[in-house]
């Protein structure tokens, strides 16, 4: 299989599909303005070929900000593209559409990936795509777009999940997610007077959670918006980490970009070496992969606005690169499998 990546910085959908031919699967990557016109004539373009899209910035070696970009897999590929709708509510209304296309491109844990991207209500729209994807041990990697908007098929969808599955049929697939943080240890927290609703934090050991961020890190409320940069929350599940970022603070408490409910077990995380962890992650994806046709990544935007404020976006995408032909988006929340992840980097790799 091969991988595609067109852009326009001026958002020019013709300038950012020259010299695609054939395609297999195309995912659109908007922004706000034009996202309708774009996906309308990406289908008078390339008519009937399977398509997802979304409003947010992507790159290759570059990063669109507010353009438009185009990336297309060809030469190899099985793929099926659909949405489910009403996420917000009830998604698994629409869960046969996912079962069926299954069936249809005859996948498997070896060779077979589910990218998604989603509107919102993240949390509930994995655990409904991952109850199907699980009896064939397929792996998932996408993330949450912009203004509550995304396509599937040149249609515009509000509250919904728009979906491929992509088979490789010259060889592997394999989905990688990679955190840059670790616990601060003397730091553990018991979570209460939250908001499910609204991803509300109120209280860290009984105490107000904005106090107990602020007099931990030294820093004034309106520092905390950008030190979770630096130190996001984490929720403790098992051995695994889901990393919290924090939003906005409202009164004595701290709104969160993912769900934290009363009793939940919470550290304080701390910034690691993240350019040696990246590249950590790059060996490991070699050791794995003797050739790789193409790998596709989800980065949020807070390690996007982190590495920028550190010089080292370029850097870091150039390093990426030489894993072979390496393309993306900046999520505002990253997928992997059934988790829903804050302030960190999901990819798929393709052999």
């Amino acid at each position: 299989m091969k991988q595609f990546f067109g852009m326009s910085q001026s958002g020019d959908l013709k300038e950012a599909v020259r010299g695609l031919s054939n395609p297999q699967l195309i995912m659109l990557l908007s922004n706000s303005e034009q996202f309708e016109a774009h996906v309308k004539k990406l289908e008078e373009l390339y008519p009937k070929v399977p398509s997802i899209g979304c409003i947010g910035m992507c790159y290759d070696t570059r990063v669109v900000e507010k353009g438009v970009g185009i990336i297309a897999f060809f030469g190899g590929v099985s793929v099926a593209a659909n949405v489910l709708e009403r996420v917000s509510t009830m998604p698994v209304k629409y869960i046969e559409r996912l079962e069926q296309d299954i069936v249809a491109v005859n996948g498997s844990q070896q060779d077979t990936i589910c990218i998604d991207f989603c509107s919102g209500n993240d949390a509930c729209v994995l655990s409904t795509i991952y109850s199907v994807l699980k009896h064939r041990n397929i792996s998932l990697v996408g993330g949450t777009g912009d203004a509550g908007k995304v396509s599937a098929n040149g249609k515009v969808y509000k509250d919904a999940v728009a979906y491929a599955l992509v088979r490789n049929q010259s060889g592997k697939v394999k989905a990688y997610k990679e955190n840059i943080y670790h616990p601060m240890k003397q730091h553990r927290f018991i979570a209460s007077r939250t908001d499910k609703a609204n991803y509300m934090l109120g209280e860290l050991n009984g105490r107000s959670a904005k106090q107990v961020y602020q007099e931990i890190l030294h820093v004034t409320e309106k520092q905390i918006l950008t030190q979770t940069f630096k130190n996001p929350l984490g929720k403790l599940n098992g051995d695994e980490i889901c990393i919290i970022s924090i939003k906005d603070v409202s009164g004595y408490a701290l709104t969160c970009y993912r769900q934290v409910n009363d009793s939940d077990v919470l550290t304080l995380l701390e910034l690691g070496d993240y350019k040696a962890i990246v590249k950590e992650t790059i060996q490991m994806i070699k050791k794995d992969f003797s050739r790789i046709s193409a790998v596709f990544s989800v980065n949020c935007l807070f390690r996007y606005l982190l590495f920028n404020e550190n010089h080292y976006m370029q850097e870091y995408l150039h390093e990426m690169a030489a894993l072979g032909n390496h393309t993306g988006f900046v999520g505002y929340g990253e997928h992997y499998n059934n988790r829903f992840v804050n302030q960190s980097m999901t990819c798929v790799v393709f052999e």
